[in-house]
């Protein structure tokens, strides 16, 4: 009896044996037919298929499985790629150059438009763009997320102007930029076309206007000469003769005010600090009030009536530099002041000076008086354009040209009755105090805020 027992405890350890190897063998077998799979995918190679046909039924399910989803897989990929032949076609038909750069400056993805405006016919590295400019390479590499840049460089086409505008993306766990070029070209000729007949028409208008009448009285004077030196024509001739005179001189002075315009010097920057300039710019303010018969400060005790100007200067943090020309500066800030003071019902003058989060200085100058109406803001920084009897309006032309010229801009950032010119977010609000020299009349001030405000921002 031990002895069959014992056989049929061999026996069945032999088929367990059996089994158990069986199944390892159809497991490694079906490990490696997934291994296969998924090494094909990844080298993208879909030409493989599993039999379905003379396999046993395990077999059959397996093989079947994996064919599914190499065919959900394949579905997947073909629809991203109609997706991106899609989007593609989207991105090639717009005007606009689309960039895409890896931290290493390679180009993972560019349209036609970008070649096209940048007239190379392959991209593949921004270290190429040094074949058209070195300084266009550098603006490229250099441009920061947010950031806008305008750049010109030469090709065989002439002058090329282009914007630059970057953003930020994350791809795969990776930072790259996306980067548009805009052509500018077409804007800055009609811009500039606009200019020259706007120019052209002030020139036309202000000429004819006064050799208009001095035709017309140099003939009415022509013939009394011809009709014999009277007494009475002698008086009519030295009249006329005298308003001649004094028409060709507003002619010769609108003329210069025209040079004027046309020849800014050209800056020589340095280094200066902000509040010693600020300091010496309110001093000359107060002396033009001053040299025009009104108190340098002085309040009328009658409520509503004023008779002074309060001038409140802040300079954050108080050793702030520029590197400008200072006297050039010195003229844009003289001529905002000078209007600000001429402004009807100014109490107060502010000048503030601090430096933005891009770490370029600004310089902000506000005052409480009337408002510039808004049909009149648009036309300020015109040539020639002045609301003023005795203007020549070219001061604050000029003072655009010489923040341009300096590398810096200058704009109205706020021209509305009663409301503040900064939110509470603002780094800075006018509302300090004003100078130690009108520390007396602080009080005069509370609660004001000023009305127009310009800004010069110096990168």
């Amino acid at each position: 009896m031990m002895t069959a027992a014992l056989i049929v405890c061999i026996a069945l350890l032999a088929i367990v044996t059996a089994v158990a190897v069986r199944q390892k063998r159809r497991y490694d077998r079906s490990l490696r037919k997934i291994r296969y799979m998924f090494d094909s995918i990844k080298n993208l190679d879909y030409a493989f298929c599993f039999p379905v046909n003379n396999v046993s039924g395990e077999d059959r399910l397996i093989n079947a499985s994996l064919n599914r989803i190499k065919k959900l897989i394949m579905d997947a990929r073909l629809s991203e790629a109609e997706k991106e032949k899609y989007y593609e076609c989207i991105i090639d038909s717009v005007d606009t150059g689309i960039l895409v750069l890896d931290e290493h400056g390679f180009v993972l993805l560019r349209n036609s438009a970008a070649l096209r405006l940048l007239g190379l016919e392959v991209l593949n590295h921004v270290s190429q763009l040094g074949r058209i400019s070195g300084d266009l390479e550098k603006d490229f590499v250099n441009l920061r997320p947010g950031e806008k840049r305008l750049v010109t460089f030469s090709n065989e086409r002439g002058d090329v102007h282009l914007a630059l505008r970057a953003t930020e993306v994350m791809l795969r766990g990776e930072i790259h930029r996306l980067v548009t070029v805009n052509d500018i070209n077409s804007e800055l000729d009609e811009n500039e076309i606009e200019s020259w007949l706007r120019l052209t028409r002030i020139l036309t208008h202000e000429i004819m206007n006064s050799m208009t009448p001095v035709t017309s009285l140099s003939e009415t004077l022509l013939k009394k000469v011809r009709s014999g030196a009277t007494r009475e024509n002698m008086e009519d001739i030295e009249q006329g003769l005298s308003v001649i005179s004094k028409t060709g001189s507003e002619l010769i002075k609108f003329v210069q005010s025209y040079r004027n315009f046309t020849h800014v010097p050209t800056p020589r920057p340095s280094l200066f600090y902000v509040k010693q300039f600020a300091e010496r710019m309110v001093s000359i303010a107060r002396q033009g009030i001053e040299s025009h018969g009104q108190p340098q400060m002085a309040y009328s005790s009658v409520a509503g009536e004023d008779f002074g100007i309060a001038f409140h200067v802040d300079i954050q943090p108080e050793d702030l530099i520029v590197y400008a020309d200072e006297d050039l500066i010195g003229h844009v800030v003289t001529n905002i002041l000078k209007n600000a003071i001429q402004a009807s019902g100014i109490r107060n003058i502010w000048f503030r000076a601090y430096s933005d989060s891009q770490e370029a200085v600004v310089m902000d100058i506000g005052n409480d008086g009337e408002p510039i109406p808004e049909d009149v803001a648009r036309h300020i920084f015109m040539p020639f354009f002045t609301t003023k009897k005795n203007g020549s309006g070219i001061g604050l032309p000029i003072a655009r040209q010489i923040m341009r010229l300096s590398g810096g801009t200058i704009t109205l950032v706020a021209s509305q009755p009663r409301q503040p010119a900064f939110d509470s977010a603002s780094p800075l609000a006018f509302d300090s105090a004003p100078l130690a020299s009108d520390a007396t009349h602080a009080s005069d001030a509370t609660g004001s805020s000023p009305r127009t405000i310009f800004e010069l921002k110096f990168p």
